[in-house]
């Protein structure tokens, strides 16, 4: 009995030490909105602006300690700060690089010391459910990186330069690879220094770390955490949440 208590409490103290790990947001938002005509953070999404929806939904989870969004430099910026109120986790808005890649590193540089892991997650994806923040968390309060994404509905073609084809993956392999992106801090900024330092730009987060050999875990993603990057996704966007609503 005296064991089996022991053995309970020491499983109760690791579960809790998981809990209590310390983990941040980091929301990259710098892109100026040339295919929109304008910053799409602040445009109106069913009354409210895009970044501030994407705020919120870490803002409102627990598992989230502090907030970074990187934006826009110069008066981009100033636009993107006044709508921005009332967020107690909000910890600094950072101004962005050169691109993504140079941004979320900017992002990750203002992130507090005492930050066990990091979420790096699309400005322009304010549909993102508490559930897939969830899943992520629990894999990088466990030390290992993970992303979400959904399994393709679709055959997919690997074509040349030419337009002929040249491979047919198995689908069922095959990923659309979203955001959240969860990391222990130190790994991915390592990963950040090295893809500097090789003049390397990645096309998310997870490259930057697969190119080092580390380890990265697929997490089952939501389809309905859409990227805002056209008219035609706002369209899109504003039917999904009537249907969550509903």
């Amino acid at each position: 009995m005296i064991f089996l208590n022991f053995k309970c409490s020491a499983i109760y103290r690791k579960e809790r030490a998981l809990i209590n790990k310390n983990i941040a947001a980091v929301i990259p938002a710098a892109g100026l909105g040339t295919r929109m005509g304008g910053l799409k953070q602040i445009m109106l999404l069913k009354g409210k602006p895009v970044l501030a929806r994407t705020v919120a939904a870490f803002e409102l989870h627990p598992g989230i300690k502090e907030i970074i969004i990187v934006a826009p430099g110069g008066a981009p910026a100033d636009e993107i700060k006044s709508k921005m109120k009332g967020f107690n986790k909000l910890k600094s808005i950072v101004e962005g690089g050169d691109n993504r890649q140079a941004s979320v590193f900017n992002g990750l540089q203002a992130v507090s010391k005492d930050i066990d892991g990091v979420l790096i997650h699309d400005g322009a994806r304010p549909l993102v459910s508490e559930k897939v923040i969830s899943d992520i968390i629990s894999y990088v309060r466990e030390g290992k990186s993970a992303i979400s994404g959904v399994k393709t509905k679709d055959t997919i073609k690997i074509a040349d330069s030419k337009n002929i084809i040249s491979d047919t993956p198995d689908r069922d392999y095959v990923w659309l690879v979203q955001t959240p992106q969860g990391f222990p801090p130190e790994i991915i900024k390592k990963a950040h220094e090295r893809a500097a330092l090789d003049n390397f730009l990645g096309t998310d987060d997870s490259i930057l770390l697969e190119r080092l050999g580390e380890k990265v875990y697929m997490v089952e993603g939501d389809y309905k955490n859409i990227k805002l990057t056209t008219k035609e996704d706002f369209i899109m966007a504003e039917m999904l949440m009537d249907l969550r609503e509903q």
